[in-house]
């Protein structure tokens, strides 16, 4: 089965949605975990990607779309890891913070909330309309 959602996690300060929306595109790189990179192996154009502040923040922010699928990536001099590139969709209504995300039983299963360190990971589609939903968009 595919999966046509994403979640992507970046620290505010490192590159922000803001960041995303100001530059219209960026490649989503130096991603070194291998189950991470699997997820960015099988992102397809069109797919839609949650934006998630790590660190500060901690909220789903934003909404990006694949428009380049896995290449290899630029910043790994070894080769081995890929990267994808990525378009702002639009900011949410409003911002989805972890502590909501993680008191919501619909939620509970949600591979972000279970593998926690994991900087892409997959969202169900009964997730992603959760998100919306609390986000003020359904």
């Amino acid at each position: 089965m595919t999966n046509h959602h994403w979640l992507v996690k970046s620290e505010p300060a490192k590159y922000a949605f803001s960041d995303l929306l100001r530059d219209g595109r960026t490649v989503w790189d130096g991603v070194r975990n291998n189950s991470a990179a699997q997820h960015l192996r099988a992102m397809k154009v069109g797919e839609q990607v949650f934006y998630y502040h790590s660190v500060e923040g901690l909220a789903v922010v934003g909404i990006a779309e694949v428009v380049r699928e896995s290449f290899l990536d630029p910043s790994d001099p070894a080769g081995r890891f890929v990267a994808v590139e990525l378009v702002p969709v639009r900011a949410l209504a409003r911002p989805v913070a972890l502590a909501q995300m993680k008191a919501n039983p619909a939620l509970a299963n949600m591979a972000m909330l279970r593998l926690f360190r994991l900087s892409v990971s997959p969202v169900t589609a009964e997730e992603w309309a959760e998100i919306l939903a609390m986000a003020g968009e359904a």
